[in-house]
């Protein structure tokens, strides 16, 4: 048997070896590079700032008229400034999520440009929505369908990366997967086990939604957004909100990375997967969909409930929502620190995962906790240990990051800072 130090194993895995019958250990999953775009900020820098000074991004909508809203507000990206990416006549006709994506592609290729990905896998739910909004209210009301043919093209939900992968003459294969609010972090997920099973070395994963109006009115009409602050976990709490932005990571197997001097962000360690089978829009009140997908990125990771320092919570401040994922980490980790950064900045359904991932990664890196802000009151119900309303500093080495979607689509994702 090869040594410890040749196989380049900690001694977790060196007994995972071991247990496996002296088969091949799963390679280590690092994060080489990252980018971001989101209402609070553009790139690592502005984010980790605003995530600093504890500030609510969240504003009046200005894409759409939402006068007949119960809702009136999002957590939005500039315009102004994604204009500034648009790269002349051809960009005038991509979707501001093309644009979302290729601000991100930009700044993770920024970060390592030797980066070359044999396969790319991004999280949605809207793709090129607010196109298809235009094509059917111009065919519904007789208009001059002259643009049909662009908001057709750039509808389907693999354009923008497709689109953002010819920016950078990058031509890996791109999977789309699309399951609800857990988007993001099933792409992440998978991206993972695809690099962690040795069948890729490199693979480019994260997720993209662009506020539409018809996704907007949709979460409106149920109800199930609030005219009022986002509070997540809060007694008072009364909806979400939504948003928008993009992220992407760049996974590669540890060693490879190592091999050619790489700069390692920080390890994905472990990802769980499970399905509610409660309803179609609630998850199952006993918090059982949310605790087995914990309970699997734990076992994946190989780590205990108390090895986790950090948990970048789904918490969209519905009632059922936060009573069913409180109840399943009350359960299953006590008094470990948690917050909803989705009060900062609101839903980006399928780019959540992947947004609240670059948030950890950020955590891990300054070595603080993110704030969960508009908290006024415990919510009697949930015995947990909120980070209320400013960030502050903490030693961490391992965090959760959870994402729970309708129909009980639940997903977690376990991340490190580099061990040894």
């Amino acid at each position: 048997m090869e040594s410890n130090q040749n196989r380049g194993l900690n001694d977790t895995e060196m007994r995972r070896f071991n247990d496996l019958g002296g088969k091949t250990a799963p390679a280590r999953v690092a994060v080489v590079a990252a980018g971001v775009v989101s209402p609070l900020g553009f790139g690592w820098d502005e984010t980790l700032a605003t995530l600093r000074a504890n500030k609510d991004c969240v504003s009046p909508v200005t894409r759409f008229d939402v006068e007949k809203c119960r809702c009136k507000t999002a957590g939005q990206v500039s315009d102004e400034r994604l204009s500034e990416r648009r790269n002349g006549r051809k960009g005038e006709r991509l979707h501001r999520a093309t644009r979302m994506t290729m601000v991100v592609f930009e700044e993770s290729f920024g970060q390592d440009p030797k980066f070359k990905p044999e396969l790319t896998v991004i999280g949605t739910t809207s793709g090129g929505m607010s196109f298809g909004q235009d094509y059917y209210r111009a065919l519904h009301r007789h208009r001059d369908l002259r643009h049909s043919p662009g908001w057709i093209a750039n509808y389907p939900p693999q354009k923008p990366v497709i689109d953002a992968q010819d920016a950078f003459n990058i031509s890996a294969p791109c999977q789309i997967i699309a399951n609800a609010c857990a988007s993001g972090t099933n792409a992440i997920g998978h991206a993972f086990e695809c690099v962690r099973s040795g069948k890729y070395q490199r693979v480019l994963t994260g997720g993209y939604d662009a506020i539409s109006e018809l996704v907007f009115v949709g979460f409106d009409s149920l109800q199930a957004s609030t005219p009022e602050k986002c509070r997540p976990f809060d007694r008072d709490r009364s909806g979400m909100v939504l948003g928008e932005g993009a992220a992407i990571f760049a996974l590669e197997n540890l060693e490879s990375a190592r091999a050619r001097g790489a700069r390692v962000l920080g390890e994905i360690i472990g990802y769980g997967i499970s399905t509610d089978n409660h309803h179609l829009t609630q998850p199952d009140p006993s918090g059982s969909g949310p605790r087995r997908a914990m309970e699997q990125a734990l076992q994946s990771g190989n780590r205990s409930a108390g090895d986790v320092n950090y948990i970048n919570a789904h918490g969209t401040a519905t009632t059922f929502n936060d009573a069913a994922e409180g109840k399943a980490i009350a359960e299953l980790f006590g008094g470990v620190p948690m917050s909803s950064t989705k009060s900062m900045m609101g839903h980006s359904l399928g780019a959540a995962g992947a947004i609240e991932a670059v948030v950890c990664l950020l955590a891990l890196q300054a070595q603080f906790l993110p704030p969960n802000i508009n908290f006024r009151n415990p919510d009697h119900g949930l015995h947990l240990n909120i980070i209320p309303n400013e960030s502050r500093e903490a030693k961490i080495d391992t965090v959760l990051s959870n994402s729970f979607g309708f129909g009980g689509a639940n997903a977690s994702i376990l991340i490190q800072k580099l061990a040894a």
